[in-house]
């Protein structure tokens, strides 16, 4: 469902992504982990086409990305939603405007289909009857959930999530988590998250792949992670302050 080839991308002199290579699978949840500024989010943007590459392609349902016109781009994004770290809900907007946006503003859908999918999504995430809401009345754990169903209420192929449980604490994480994994089991969607928590990275991937000086230098299972003996990979996860990581710094 993704493929990404030798992709590179610099900032100022500063090269971000270098030559990096990736393989997601059709309904496959892999995890990218790295450190804070690593490039995990630069990636994100290239899978919906908000940052053209320096060089190498990024497909995704085998179409390039960068190569797409206009319509052929809007067409390609309507089947991925993303999730955003904070949530990124519209303060001015109830919880049913939020959660029913995507299909407002791209579909024909009339207002009694929608709101019976609206109110689908929110029961998938447990927050069923909450429509009326505004964000402000939410606590941040319920925004997180807003913001799922409003990723799946288009009935995406592709999520993407950028950071899901920053911002919030470790229970309400280990709930998010939990979530994120019944949705995907659900749903049968492909899924693509970045993260440096690993207790989520473990808890929602099929596949784990490090990000580190621009390039992919390991991917498995979460247990093959775990039994890793990659120093790089080995400090990361352990949160070790020594290590070749941070021996430059």
């Amino acid at each position: 469902m993704i493929e990404i080839q030798k992709l590179s991308k610099g900032f100022n002199n500063n090269l971000v992504l270098d030559g990096l290579n990736l393989h997601v699978s059709t309904g496959q949840t892999c995890v990218i982990i790295g450190r804070s500024g690593c490039g995990k989010s630069v990636l994100l943007k290239h899978i919906v086409g908000l940052l053209r590459p320096d060089s190498g392609r990024v497909l995704v349902d085998g179409k390039e990305v960068a190569v797409l016109g206009e319509l052929e781009l809007t067409a390609l994004r309507a089947k991925i939603s993303m999730v955003f770290q904070g949530g990124a809900l519209f303060d001015s907007m109830n919880v049913t405007e939020n959660v029913g946006f995507g299909l407002i503003e791209h579909t024909h859908i009339n207002r009694k289909e929608l709101l019976a999918r609206v109110e689908e999504s929110l029961f998938l995430v447990g927050l069923g009857g909450i429509g009326n809401l505004m964000p402000s009345e939410l606590s941040g754990g319920m925004k997180k959930r807003v913001a799922l169903a409003r990723a799946i209420c288009i009935r995406p192929e592709i999520i993407l999530y950028d950071e899901p449980t920053t911002g919030v604490d470790p229970i309400t994480a280990d709930s998010i988590n939990g979530l994120i994994r019944s949705l995907h089991d659900k749903l049968k969607v492909t899924s693509f998250a970045v993260t440096h928590d690993m207790k989520s990275a473990y808890r929602i991937a099929d596949k784990i792949a490090m990000l580190y000086k621009g390039k992919i230098i390991l991917e498995g299972t979460p247990s093959e992670i775990q039994r890793t003996t990659d120093p790089v990979v080995h400090q990361f996860i352990n949160g070790l302050a020594r290590g070749p990581i941070t021996e430059g710094d």
